[in-house]
């Protein structure tokens, strides 16, 4: 097992020193965000061939992972086409004026090619895995996976067609998911690694893998998620008020 997540890591490792230098010729350090998906799938597939023989419970987590991170991949190309550097990783470029490659490279890349190994861990698990056959767990886990990814979807399909309109320009989304959640985005993307590790519970070790959605659900709620976004947003009249009558991340009834 540990042979097979230090195989990633190294694979992992090498797939992000070769997008920082993608990053540092485009300058633009945010298409990390696309790597980011798409760094899930290669471990996915790596971690598949890695181990033999090939079971259905490690079909069904590849196809489940590989559509999520395509998908997730696409969506950031398209949302971002033209646009130049997240402002997240503008805020960075202007606070590592010295030593700006170095501390990129590390805190950027570096981390989350750590960060990658570490949330894929149950993939790496079901793939090790000798277990043929399917179980509640595994059914539980890809009904949590798929409503994660259906939230995801909806709620990154909402806010996209809401931004093209121009009269929507400077306004806040706060219709359809973004009305329960101000950011049902990212609780889509938990609540389906929850689904991931669930359909890991039924193989050997298969609860070690709960790193993989605790570690990824604080980065979302308290990291470099939702506390980066929000605070773009910080000292807006009409966030104020969307902020005090909405959920922040688990959808739910608005306050009256």
């Amino acid at each position: 097992m540990f042979e097979a997540i230090l195989s990633c890591w190294l694979l992992a490792m090498v797939f992000m020193f070769l997008v920082f230098i993608l990053a540092q010729i485009l300058k633009d350090n945010s298409i990390v965000d696309i790597a980011w998906g798409l760094g899930f799938v290669m471990v996915a597939w790596f971690s598949y061939f890695y181990s033999s023989p090939i079971y259905t419970r490690k079909t069904i987590l590849l196809l489940l992972v590989s559509v999520w991170g395509i998908r997730l991949a696409a969506y950031i190309i398209f949302r971002k086409w033209g646009k130049g550097e997240d402002f997240r990783y503008q805020a960075f470029r202007n606070k590592w004026k010295t030593h700006f490659y170095v501390k990129s490279f590390f805190y950027i890349f570096v981390f989350q090619g750590i960060l990658l190994t570490l949330i894929s861990i149950p993939i790496i698990l079901v793939n090790r895995s000798a277990s043929p056959s399917l179980g509640i767990f595994d059914y539980l886990g890809i009904g949590i996976f798929l409503t994660g990814f259906l939230l995801e979807i909806v709620a990154d399909y909402q806010k996209s067609v809401f931004k093209r309109k121009p009269e929507n320009r400077n306004r806040l989304m706060t219709r359809g998911l973004w009305r329960l959640s101000r950011h049902p985005n990212y609780f889509g993307e938990s609540l389906l690694w929850w689904g991931v590790w669930m359909i890991a519970f039924s193989v050997p070790w298969g609860w070690a893998g709960l790193i993989s959605p605790v570690l990824l659900t604080f980065l979302l709620v308290f990291v470099s998620g939702i506390p980066m976004l929000e605070k773009k947003h910080a000292g807006r009249q009409d966030f104020i008020e969307y902020k005090s009558r909405t959920s922040v991340f688990i959808p739910w009834f608005p306050k009256v």
